[in-house]
């Protein structure tokens, strides 16, 4: 899935400037990284809401248009009010095709009622993880990361290092670490198998 981000060059800056960036229905944000120097920019509140509310806008590459000229970058991090269904501010990375990205990317459970253990015995799906960070070259950075379910019976869990990576990607190991994605509880063992995974 390819997005599209339009913004323009900020010219004013400070708190009282991004007040009323947000009162006109603008998000203030930066772009960093690269050789360029760090840019302040504006960009339509509603287009980037309605654009991150898709899974694949966290993980994908953005062409950031800015005054019309673009670039290619991350959505790096962003601020979003307390209860209000509003982003205050948004951190874009640059990216380019020799430099290897760290990112995390959603995992998407596939079968996860074909499996013995969940269609005949009666077992439960306990996601430990939603994502896992992996590192890559732009190119060959996946929207998500498909994990089978289809042959895991009860007790059975997927580890970190169990998953089947794209080619190009391989995943950030903090230190020995390899922790439990997702099990396969009897009905009432969700919270030993959370034990389990914190252990880990």
């Amino acid at each position: 899935m390819q997005f599209e981000v339009i913004a323009n060059v900020r010219n004013l800056q400070g708190s009282s400037a991004s007040r009323r960036l947000r009162r006109a229905g603008t998000v203030p944000g930066i772009v960093y990284g690269g050789d360029a120097a760090p840019t302040v920019i504006e960009t339509n509140h509603n287009d980037l809401l309605l654009k991150m509310k898709k899974e694949a806008f966290h993980s994908s590459i953005i062409t950031l248009n800015i005054d019309g000229k673009k670039e290619q970058v991350l959505l790096r991090d962003y601020q979003t009010h307390a209860y209000k269904p509003l982003i205050l501010h948004v951190d874009f990375q640059r990216v380019d095709a020799t430099h290897e990205l760290h990112i995390k990317v959603p995992l998407h459970f596939i079968n996860e009622e074909a499996g013995p253990g969940v269609k005949l015995n009666g077992g439960l799906v306990n996601h430990v993880a939603t994502e896992v960070e992996v590192h890559c070259l732009a190119k060959d950075l996946p929207e998500f990361i498909e994990v089978d379910l289809g042959s895991l019976n009860v007790g059975d869990n997927i580890h970190a290092s169990q998953i089947k990576l794209p080619k190009g990607v391989a995943l950030v190991k903090h230190g020995e670490d390899d922790p439990i994605v997702v099990s396969i509880v009897g009905k009432g063992g969700a919270k030993g198998a959370e034990d389990e995974a914190a252990a880990e």
